[in-house]
């Protein structure tokens, strides 16, 4: 057969498989109904007016389009597949089995439209219509009935939208009518702005945080009435704000903090607390009931924002609730505020804190592959302590081992293997006097020790012992910022048991004994995060990371370390590493839809060594290529520059890495079905050399710089578990920089048919969690 007949014939399967898709999915759905019974394929509005713009009248469509119930069955492609599990699946016999499942658990039961009420929807229609505005809005629904499928249609006609004339806030002589005066130019409700009653609402909700930030703990927003007049002027409205008349005295009452009282051994269990006279502490203000003696008291005057005679205000009360729960040791924390008998207007407090296990063991047992064909698991045991010096203080000793292997392929025999151990303990407050955070923060700052060791060898290669150690600060400014200063970050790595093939290698290629030269960095680093990806109405998110690591900076200086002179340092007979280096990675998220978005990153590092270093040690340089990074080269072998590593012998690349870098991603996100997400993305980048590297041809930044960015592009899917997300990406190379100027760019060799052409760039990634 002729490859022209072989083609024709591919194309008449692939239309046969379209078209008995459609007939199954499609037609079978409506033989399975009731008899009577129509399915119900959803419904649509159309909003008529010649005054409302086009726009604003499609989103106006939209929103009242998503108020139609009931849900029409869930559609796929055009195509109801859920539904026809559903119909094929049959009546179950028994409440388990196969068929039980597929009809319960993966199929959906058809959508009738008996079960449509179309008055109840026009309705609904018209009163969300009229809080937006449009008083006296028309609405009528009609149906469509097509081969046992029916389609609802509503048309809305409203009125000219009634815009705000004037507000008027409480004027009687109540204390808070003045508060409420007082803070009327941040009223929501603005002159000249449509009516809305969700604003309206939304006000309310804002005068009563108002005042509960001036001690009215009983009031609530349903106290406050919006009078709407409508009666005068051409579609105006005046709204005036007025508190009930049946108001509470309690609600129109501000409050101060009287007796504060903290029960740090609460069972949830038990109604009540029993103590002894000695187990109760006064410190300061408050009064501790501490049964086993769990805590020093300074821990509760660090959580607690209240003190006797604070106006209450819900801010302290949500800033001290948040600490609690950012301590980290209690597992439930309660909050009451009862009327206190001994002096009038006056709050008692009380707080109940169940704690966590002090102590726990936690075991994670990983598995893991990596684009250089390696597949290994990894081990970590930890035990932690809670409540280590009666302060709140958490230290955690770990244990951990892992294994990578190359079950076939060029490294196959070399395997890598680690152990080692970490301690670290982390005081949840600043333990340096000088050091201020903001007292309205909500979040616990803390001062971290740790010291770790780790052994790695790689067989018949090398073995390298890592020690490092640091000393720091993390603390959140608020929900959005971040901080993490470490004032002490030294990491010390020494090399031992190298073979004789791995010298050999070097003598081939000299990049490869960085790997294994002595390491001593040691320095302050700086971690700034900022982040608004938590608000999820927002149509445009971001996030920001900026890295500074300053290594052997004042010890350079002082000592007059200068390696280009020969005048390099060393402490305890290693040469300590001297350099400065900062990395930023932005993230843009822009919201396309419900179930979709566009995801951008871009990466800029530099690196400059000077005085004792002539470059960054290879732990510190840039990288990319990998599950996180360009996706359609390996983890680790792209650049730097145009560089490209041919000349050895050796059957493993090393790492190629550089001291500066630049990378970008944008990727189109979007909702498959159930649990399955779709991506479509490209990736950009490489990595570049400040100073010239013979070993290295190509390797050094200049003035073109961008003519040697590789490019690659590819699809993925993401399974989302719940507890986590499976990640998988196809990804394939448009533009390898290492090839000759004018061939770089490779989109015409592109042939997914081709065997060797797919051997040699298609590159799958398997990972967990999105790449960013």
């Amino acid at each position: 057969m002729s490859k022209k007949h072989s083609n024709i014939k591919t194309e008449y399967i692939r239309y046969f498989i379209a078209l008995s898709l459609f007939f199954v999915f499609g037609c079978s759905n409506t033989k399975y109904l009731p008899d009577g019974e129509l399915l119900y394929t959803g419904g649509s509005v159309t909003v008529k007016d010649s005054i409302i713009k086009k726009k604003a009248r499609k989103e106006l469509e939209t929103e009242l389009e998503g108020l139609l119930r009931p849900k029409p069955n869930k559609q796929f492609l055009g195509l109801r597949p859920k539904l026809w599990i559903y119909n094929i699946a049959g009546v179950p016999k028994k409440d388990k089995g196969i068929r039980y499942w597929l009809r319960n658990k993966v199929g959906e039961p058809p959508v009738l439209f008996s079960k449509v009420d179309l008055d109840y929807n026009a309705s609904v229609l018209r009163n969300f219509t009229e809080n937006r505005g449009y008083f006296k809005t028309r609405v009528s629904a009609d149906s469509t009935v097509n081969n046992k499928r029916v389609t609802a249609e509503y048309t809305v006609v409203p009125k000219k939208q009634y815009i705000i004339k004037s507000v008027t806030f409480p004027d009687d002589s109540l204390a808070m009518s003045r508060l409420i005066a007082r803070s009327s130019r941040r009223s929501l409700l603005k002159v000249g702005k449509p009516y809305d009653l969700d604003i309206i609402k939304s006000e309310r909700e804002r005068i009563d945080a108002r005042l509960k930030e001036k001690g009215y703990y009983y009031f609530n927003p349903d106290y406050i009435l919006a009078q709407v007049d409508s009666s005068k002027g051409d579609h105006e409205v005046k709204i005036r704000l007025v508190i009930k008349a049946d108001t509470p005295a309690k609600a129109l009452t501000s409050y101060k903090i009287n007796k504060i009282i903290v029960y740090p051994n609460f069972v949830i269990s038990k109604d009540s607390v029993k103590y002894k006279p000695e187990d109760v502490v006064q410190y300061k203000d408050f009064t501790i009931i501490d049964t086993a003696d769990t805590f020093k008291p300074r821990v509760f005057d660090r959580a607690i924002y209240f003190k006797k005679g604070d106006l209450y205000n819900r801010k302290d009360h949500n800033l001290t609730l948040n600490r609690f729960v950012n301590l980290g040791t209690f597992s439930f924390v309660k909050n009451e505020f009862k009327l206190s008998d001994s002096l009038p207007n006056t709050l008692d407090s009380y707080y109940y804190l169940t704690l966590l296990p002090k102590k726990f063991i936690r075991v994670e047992v990983l598995g893991k592959t990596n684009s250089a064909s390696y597949t290994g698991t990894e081990v970590n045991v930890n035990w932690n302590n809670r409540n280590l010096f009666r302060g709140a203080e958490l230290l955690t000793v770990s244990v951990f081992g892992g294994a990578d292997f190359q079950l076939s392929g060029d490294n196959n025999g070399k395997n890598i293997y680690k152990l080692g151990t970490e301690t670290s303990l982390t005081w949840p407050r600043f333990i340096v006097p000088f050091f201020h955070v903001d007292g309205s923060s909500e979040f616990v700052p803390r001062t971290k020790a740790t010291l770790r060791y780790e052994y790695q060898n790689r067989t018949q290669l090398y073995a390298l012992n890592s020690f490092k150690t640091s000393f720091g600060y993390q603390w959140k400014e608020n929900i959005r910022k971040e901080h993490q200063l470490n004032i002490i970050d030294v990491t010390y790595v020494s090399p031992n048991h190298v073979t004789e093939e791995y010298l050999a290698d070097i003598d081939e290629d000299a990049s490869l004994g960085k790997v294994i030269e002595k390491q001593l960095i040691f320095g302050p680093t700086y971690t700034y995060t900022y982040t608004n990806t938590m608000q999820k109405r927002k149509k445009n998110t971001f996030y920001f990371s900026g890295d500074l690591d300053l290594a052997g900076n004042i010890t350079g200086l002082v000592s007059g370390a200068n390696v280009k002179e020969g005048n390099q340092k060393n402490i305890f007979d290693v040469p300590f590493s001297q350099y400065v280096k900062m990395r930023g990675d932005f993230r843009h998220y822009l919201k396309l839809g419900k179930e979709s978005e566009l995801a951008s990153r871009i990466i800029v590092g530099v690196g400059i060594p000077y005085g004792n270093s002539s470059a960054l040690p290879t732990s510190k340089q840039f990288v990319v290529g990998g599950t996180n990074s360009i996706r359609a080269f390996r983890a680790r072998s792209l650049g730097p520059g145009s560089y490209l590593n041919v000349a050895t012998t050796n059957n493993y690349l090393p790492d190629q890495s550089g001291d500066l870098k630049l990378e970008f991603s944008t990727e189109y996100r979007a909702k498959l079905f159930s649990i399955v997400r779709g991506a479509l993305f490209i990736d950009a980048g490489n990595v570049w050399l400040l100073n010239a590297d013979p070993d290295k041809p190509g390797g050094e930044i200049t003035k073109d710089f961008m003519k040697e960015i590789a490019v690659g592009a590819g699809a993925g899917l993401r399974f989302d578990l719940s507890f986590l997300i499976l990640r998988t990406d196809l990804a394939f190379p448009l533009r390898k920089p290492y090839l000759p100027e004018g061939e770089r760019w490779v989109i015409k060799d592109i042939d997914f048919g081709s065997g060797p052409w797919r051997k040699d760039n298609l590159i799958l990634n398997i990972a967990i969690g999105y790449p960013f």
